[in-house]
């Protein structure tokens, strides 16, 4: 389409990588829980003495209890037992946990032999994955909303804020959390979207996917401010935001939180409910495992695709060891800051700019005409060349305007570490120029301006694989100058 902006697809690649190694982790937390779950008690439903802190058992439905720094067993689970995670990473990440290593490698095992042999389930099979987590998340909720004090949540939830309207970090999270909910500019859907038939109805699958996406994010949200109220509500505390303040506290603090409450056997729910979230994460990994192995594939098609598999599991392990360490999830929010939603910012709005102005909004709306048989309104039009260039331009240029430094927990990352950061970042965003030169020097014009012209023009092999469909659009171009 744009050869001289071919860096955005490498700089997402990057960034893709990074956030696989992250979610391989939480795959590798999941199955922990997993593990955890056959326990009676579940194990982070009461509070332990060796955690010498303040604690409330996660089991209770209802209290008196008050303390401004008590935290639930749950949490404490989390952070004392699988994590072990430590105050600060002034002396550096710590050791690795053996047993979220032998998670890790679990994990990346069953990635790389779904990769190999691929993703074949029937209509039924697709039909139960489909559901099945629908199914728990319902439960959850009519649980979630009829513990005491949920209702507090709830309304904390749903009720806006307008003095943060004004706040560039909510924007700015509120834009990558849209990136990592729809998997959007980070390479995968246009992967998965390579396999389609040529007048695959893109439209209505757009239509449906986004509607279900938000809805599923609004169930989500209502289950777990549902058990952040309740939770207030035991702890004597009218700020649901000091309830939990850990990075991955969503999944692996608020949902277990909830099933410790269920009155008759809380394992089944447990069980059912880390199945359900391992096999989220699943789908996650392989769109975005099977992106890096596309990439690699159709660059080089001679090296076999088991070799390619082996490379990404091992070169996964080896990243995400890091990650089990005690200062693990301090190198997680630094990696998933730096390295992958403030570069796919970038790089989308580079993306959005090719489509709309370099190739052109007209040009673009003819291919999806020719392909879909419909013409694209004009509200479509307008969003992609002016409103949503000049909103994401604007995140982020109020973001950079008010920048802050990156906190975890409270605690300031090192100079040192920023400075990391900031090298990973430039490895994702110095694609764009790099391959931006590569193109301008590969271009056979004379003249330096040319070159530059051409570079940004559609190669001459751009269109449809398809032979016959090919020429049928050249026919079609042709009629259209005349």
């Amino acid at each position: 389409m744009a050869p001289a902006v071919r860096g955005i697809g490498f700089g997402q690649c990057i960034c893709t990588v990074i956030v696989l190694s992250i979610y391989a982790s939480v795959m590798a937390l999941t199955i922990r829980y997993f593990l955890a779950s056959f326990g009676d008690p579940l194990p982070w439903s009461l509070c332990k003495a060796e955690w010498n802190t303040t604690c409330v058992d996660s089991s209770l439905k209802m209290g008196n209890f008050s303390g401004a720094n008590a935290k639930s067993s749950a949490e404490l689970f989390f952070i004392k037992d699988i994590l072990k995670e430590a105050n600060s990473i002034e002396n550096g990440l710590g050791v690795p946990n053996w047993q979220l290593v032998v998670c890790l490698i679990v994990a990346w095992c069953i990635i790389g032999l779904v990769l190999i042999r691929g993703i074949q389930s029937s209509g039924k099979v697709a039909y139960f994955l489909a559901i099945f987590p629908y199914i728990v998340l319902i439960i959850l909720l009519i649980r979630s909303v009829t513990l005491e004090g949920a209702i507090n949540g709830i309304l904390y939830f749903i009720i806006p804020d307008l003095n943060k309207m004004f706040d560039a970090e909510l924007w700015y999270a509120a834009v990558t959390q849209v990136f990592y909910a729809l998997g959007i500019c980070f390479g995968s859907i246009i992967m998965y979207s390579s396999y389609n038939r040529f007048d695959q109805n893109v439209y209505r699958d757009v239509n449906i996917i986004t509607t279900m996406d938000y809805m599923t994010s609004l169930l989500a949200g209502l289950i777990i401010f549902g058990i952040l109220g309740h939770l207030a509500h035991v702890m004597g505390i009218e700020d649901i935001q000091q309830v939990t303040t850990s990075f991955m506290g969503l999944a692996f603090i608020a949902y277990p939180e909830a099933i410790s409450k269920f009155d008759y056997i809380p394992q089944f729910f447990a069980i059912v409910f880390f199945l359900m979230l391992f096999s989220f994460c699943i789908g996650s990994n392989m769109g975005m495992a099977n992106c890096i192995l596309t990439t690699i594939r159709d660059r080089y098609p001679k090296i076999m695709c088991w070799k390619i598999v082996l490379a990404i599991v091992v070169f996964g392990i080896m990243i995400g060891i890091f990650y089990t360490t005690p200062g693990g999830q301090y190198l997680i929010n630094l990696l998933d800051f730096y390295g992958a939603s403030f570069v796919a910012l970038i790089l989308a709005i580079i993306e959005l700019i090719t489509v709309s102005w370099i190739y052109g909004v007209d040009r673009f709306c003819r291919d999806i005409e020719f392909m879909l048989k419909r013409k694209t309104s004009a509200y479509w039009r307008i969003c992609w060349k002016f409103i949503t260039p000049f909103i994401m331009i604007s995140i982020l240029l109020y973001f950079l305007a008010t920048w802050k430094a990156l906190t975890y927990q409270g605690q300031e990352y090192s100079t040192g570490m920023h400075m990391f950061g900031w090298c990973i970042s430039l490895l994702g965003l110095l694609q764009l120029p790099l391959w931006m030169i590569y193109a301008i020097y590969k271009q056979t014009h004379e003249t330096i301006i040319q070159r530059i012209k051409a570079a940004f023009k559609p190669n001459k092999n751009w269109g449809p694989c398809d032979h016959e469909i090919s020429k049928f659009l050249c026919w079609k171009k042709v009629e259209h100058y005349k």
